[in-house]
């Protein structure tokens, strides 16, 4: 029976993707469930899934667009599992063979037969000695060398496979210099590599370069000082880790602090809608994740119900699914405000650029270790410099620097987070 693997939609507004890579070659024999490739669109990354156990036979080719729906191979399960018993009766067919030719060699030991034993035994050891000879002379990468250790091959069936030798080989070896050090200065590589820009990443490009020309970004700025923050995670990381089976890290602290500075500062959750400013009453917080294939955006659904430990499982779950390629385009989608975080790769400061529809996002940086003015003396304290993009159509400066400040104080006393911007004691005193 033939099964067929059709092309997956990733969104209802597209109609083609693509063929990103095949994880099987035409002819193989695949499982059920297995993953087969995976294509690409300029929202999500879906994978082609067998249907059925047997032989495959590819229709589409690897770098090649497709329109939904499209037939990328099909799936012969009559042929299920022949591969495998041929390739074993060739194991043990080969097995017999040399049980059979070590008999006659056993019986037929005549002197004669010695002397040609010896002879082919001494011209083994000269084959072996040629073939070290050949791995000490021949230079070879270590990436060379580890290709070759996966398709076993030696220096020998490199050559043999060379179809022809022409005057670019010839002069090589007639110029090579004597003086190895000399030598690998003078063969250093100039190859380039070209690498077909995924759909993914031209759509990324496509909407940074349309934040630039359509909105007025600005950027505000602010340091926090990550003492108390650094104490808590300290103190209570292993019983954290321990209750939930997750560390407690800045990045959800911060989303809680952004949660509570947006309720004082709605604008800065709002968003552009033709002629009309939509102002949500909730907070979905998308978190920026780089992955091999670009910038992805995972959202976090109403993080203002959610604890720390919440957010932290949250955004693990999605930060996998993202660099695995298996996030859905609803994950992807209906953000309020972005968070991003920097400081991860030992950036100090940035400017992070607006994650349209929205108006505003948040750029987190490295740790270090400043001296700072406390209470008329110096100390070193562990800052962290915080940076706020924003849309000046949608939100004044009276806002975004008042927003920032809002975070930087919540960072700053965590306890604030429980009370709505208060501390325990002014809620008991009903200030």
């Amino acid at each position: 029976m033939i099964s067929e693997v059709k092309i997956p939609s990733p969104g209802e507004s597209i109609t083609e993707v693509l063929l990103a890579r095949w994880f099987v070659q035409d002819g193989d024999q695949v499982e059920r469930d297995q993953e087969l490739g995976e294509v690409e669109s300029d929202k999500a990354t879906l994978p082609l899934i067998s249907g059925v156990s047997g032989a495959i036979s590819i229709l589409i080719k690897e770098g090649e667009t497709v329109k939904i729906g499209t037939v990328a191979c099909k799936i012969d399960s009559e042929k299920a599992g022949k591969a495998e018993i041929k390739a074993q009766a060739k194991t043990e067919n080969k097995t017999e063979n040399k049980e059979d030719i070590k008999g006659e060699i056993q019986v037929n030991k005549s002197p004669e037969t010695k002397q040609v034993n010896a002879k082919e035994s001494s011209s083994e050891k000269i084959s072996t000695n040629s073939n070290k000879l050949e791995s000490e002379t021949v230079k070879i990468t270590p990436l060379a060398r580890k290709k070759m250790e996966e398709h076993q091959l030696s220096v020998k069936d490199i050559i043999d496979g060379l179809q022809k030798i022409t005057t670019h080989e010839i002069e090589m070896v007639v110029n090579a210099p004597a003086n190895n050090f000399v030598q690998s200065q003078a063969v250093a590589s100039r190859d380039t590599n070209r690498l077909k820009m995924s759909s993914l990443r031209k759509k990324l490009a496509e909407r940074l370069v349309s934040v630039k020309n359509d909105t007025a970004m600005l950027t505000t700025f602010n340091e926090v000082d990550m003492s108390e923050v650094m104490a808590i995670r300290k103190k209570y990381q292993v019983k954290f880790e321990a209750k939930f089976g997750i560390k407690v890290g800045f990045m959800s602290f911060f989303a809680k602090a952004v949660c509570e500075a947006l309720k004082l500062h709605p604008m800065v959750n709002s968003q552009i809608e033709g002629d009309e400013i939509i102002t949500p009453s909730y907070y979905d917080i998308g978190i920026a994740v780089s992955t091999d294939k670009g910038l992805m955006v995972p959202v976090l659904r109403n993080v203002e119900t959610m604890s720390l430990a919440d957010i932290e499982n949250n955004i693990a779950k999605l930060a996998l699914k993202a660099r695995s390629g298996r996030i859905s385009l609803d994950e992807m989608t209906g953000g309020t405000f972005t968070i991003t975080n920097g400081g991860v790769f030992g950036s100090m400061l940035s400017t992070p650029i607006i994650n349209p529809p929205q108006s505003a996002i948040l750029g987190m940086h490295n740790i270090v270790e400043r001296p700072v003015a406390i209470e008329g003396k110096v100390e070193i304290r562990p800052i962290m410099y915080v940076a706020l993009s924003y849309d000046h159509r949608v939100i004044d400066g009276r806002d975004s620097v008042g927003f920032l400040v809002n975070v930087k104080n919540f960072i700053e006393n965590p306890l604030k987070l429980l009370f709505g911007a208060s501390l325990p004691e002014e809620v008991l005193l009903g200030l």
